[in-house]
This record gives structure tokens, sequence and C-alpha cells, in this order.
């Protein structure tokens, strides 16, 4: 945690101190800014002020008075609920204008943490509460050389194994052996850890014909299919190098096993990639012309190839995720569906870009790439990008 840049960049969007909080580990958040250990007993509530100018003010219950040791600043206890109110008021001081985990109509639901009571509290004090998305997009979600490098390694690691499921399927149609969505997940699954890698456990997605139509099918010992000729097939998977600082890759590629695809599914696979490429062209152009790029508008450019087809109802979800060290990361989403993410994309962010059209009960078609925004400013794809449908 650098307190002195925290402290800039308040000054700079004139916001006078940022208010971290938690109680019963509800902020995951707030412990990796501050850098505290996660998963230890928190059964009282604790707050850390951060204010634009001056030392940090640290608020702990006396039951578990050594919470924030680790972090600078001076340190006032409480016991009873009418001295956190008033040890509230106190550290607070005359701050006007005070972030918090809050999104305001829950743009953002990611920083929407902070329960409606305890900004009432504030409010009541006279406090304005304004959202932390954008610091958190700082602190919590700029990804550095470390990360960076360690993404690029996953996403190299991650397409071999895509590639050897593939072939995994090859195998199994020429040699007239069943294998089923859910032996070729757990395939995958030991894959990973064959090349010292984690998915944190989520069974990746193997869906054939009408059950990627579901875009987070998840395949069990009762629901799988067996792969055969004809079957149009997704998979999509995700994993991290088991290191410090790890950061995931995630795509999704499509396939379909015998000579001649579909031509109604070949023609939803070309317009799901010309619009996953629309979505990279509109990033390299507002960043090469200097300008503001937020998720919401690239989601939008995405999502008008997709429309323009005819089949924007089909397209369900958002254009694409933030990226960490958890699969789905707390910075910008490519969104403007399911939330309007109003952030903008800075260097340090990774995110997918994964348009989709889903016909229920019958097909889907998918395609997800990662994109980079490098400290230099460069928008960089760090995984492959599929051009045509794998033919198996």
């Amino acid at each position: 945690m650098n307190i002195e840049k925290i402290q800039q960049v308040l000054r700079e969007k004139n916001i006078d101190g940022w208010l971290l909080y938690d109680f019963h580990n509800r902020d995951m958040i707030a412990y990796h800014i501050l850098g505290l250990p996660t998963g230890k007993i928190s059964s009282r509530r604790w707050f850390y002020f951060i204010p634009a100018l001056g030392e940090p003010q640290k608020l702990a219950h006396r039951v578990e008075p050594d919470k924030l040791d680790s972090l600078p600043g001076e340190k006032t206890m409480y016991l009873a609920w009418e001295e956190l109110h008033s040890s509230l008021k106190s550290i607070l001081g005359g701050a006007k204008k005070i972030a918090m985990q809050y999104s305001p109509l829950q743009h953002i639901p990611l920083v929407s943490i902070v329960d409606g009571g305890l900004i009432d509290l504030l409010r009541s004090f006279g406090h304005e509460i304004v959202t932390s998305a954008d610091l958190v997009q700082l602190f919590e979600a700029s990804i550095d050389e470390t990360g960076y490098n360690l993404h690029k390694k996953a996403a190299q690691l991650v397409n071999e194994v895509k590639n050897q499921a593939f072939e995994e399927i090859r195998k199994a149609i020429a040699d007239k052996k069943e294998l089923t969505e859910y032996a070729l997940a757990r395939f995958i699954e030991e894959k990973f850890k064959e090349n010292t890698m984690t998915n944190n456990e989520e069974i990746p997605i193997v869906g054939i014909d009408d059950h990627p139509a579901n875009p987070h099918f998840e395949p069990t010992p009762d629901n799988t299919y067996v792969f055969k000729t004809g079957s149009k097939v997704l998979i999509d998977l995700w994993a991290k190098m088991e290191e410090p600082g790890g950061i995931f890759a995630d795509i999704t590629w499509c396939g379909f096993i015998g000579d001649k695809p579909p031509e109604k599914y070949v023609e939803i696979f070309d317009t799901v990639m010309r619009a996953r490429d629309r979505a990279v062209e509109f990033i390299q152009e507002k960043f090469k012309g200097g300008q503001s790029c937020f998720g919401w508008e690239v989601d939008d450019a995405c999502r008008k190839v997709i429309q323009d087809a005819g089949y924007g109802k089909l397209f369900m979800h958002r254009t694409g995720h933030s990226i960490g060290d958890e699969v789905h990361g707390n910075g910008v989403n490519i969104d403007n569906l399911e939330t309007k993410d109003e952030r903008e994309l800075i260097p340090g962010n990774c995110f997918s870009i994964e348009p989709g059209i889903y016909f229920e009960g019958e097909m889907a078609a998918r395609s997800e790439i990662n994109v980079f925004i490098t400290h230099q400013g460069e928008v960089e794809v760090t995984t492959e990008k599929q051009t045509e449908l794998v033919k198996i």
C-alpha cells in the first residue's frame, strides 16, 4: 500500500478521504488494498481512514485491538456503540466528501459492499459518500509487471491445454472411444495441475450442441453428453500459475466434429469473431488517439456488430470481465448490459472480450480473448485469437 500515492489521487479527484471498513470479512477489496491477511477472525467492526492530507486514522474494537496494527496511523479504540459513533466522527473530522466501497444505484456491484445503514450513519454526521470505484481500479485492479508476465505465461499454457483438449476429442472419435463432456473437463483440470496451475477448483465449461446455450453450463456425471460426429463443441477454460502474483488467463474456443459444420453455426461464429475484433479495434483507436476509453462504450461497440447482424437479443451477457488474481477481477468490466460500467480502462488493466450468440435448446458460439493495457499504454491481445472453427 502506497499511502502517499493514494493521498495524491484523492487530492486530484477532490475527495477528502477514503474510509475502508470491514465486518466479518465482507470486504476483501479493503484487505487487498491495505495488505491485511484474510481469513482471520473479524467479529468486530474496524475502520481505516486515509485523508487526502495528514496521517491515516485507525479505529478498532477493544476485543480485537491489534487488527490494524500493521498499518501506519494513529489508533483509536472503542467498546460501546455510542463510543463507536463519537470516535467515527472524530477520526473523520471535517472531511466533506468521503469515498467508500459504494456504488450509486448499484451500477458497479463489485464495489457495492458497504451497507446502507453505515452510509445513513455517515450522512447523518454531515459527510457526502462517493464511490471508490476509480480508486479500486487504480490500487486493486492495476496489475504490475510481475503479474503481466505471469498472465502471459498462463495464457501460453492455457492455450496449450486447449489444444490438448481438442486433440483428446480427435483421438476419441478416431478410436471410436466414448468421451464425455465431464471427462474432458476433468482432463483439462489434470493438465492444469501438471503445469503447476490452478483454476480454483472451478470446473471448465465443456459443452456440446445445446449445452453451451447456457453460457455457464457446468458438466456433471449426470448431465454429460458423449462427443460424436456432428457435435458442435464449445470449451471455456481458465487458470493461473500457482505462484505469488499469478494472474488468470481465460479463453473460449469453438469447434465442430466433422467436415461440414451447419451454415447457421458458421454464421453465428463468424459474427462473434467480428464483434470481438471490433471491440479490440475500438479500444486501440481510443488509446492511439489519446482519448479516454470506458467499459460501457466498448460493450456498445462490440454489441452493435451482433445487433446489426440480427442477433442482438441472443447476446445475453456483457462483452467481458475484469481479470486478476481471481478470474473475475475487481477492475472495469466491458459492460453496458448487466450494469453500466463507467470506469475508465487504464494501464495495468486485464480483461476478457467474449461476445456470444445463444440459441436456447439448439446451439451457441462464443469467442473469448484476453486484453492487457500495458504500462506503456499499448493495447495487447495476450491470448491466441481463433479465426475459424476447429475442425475435428
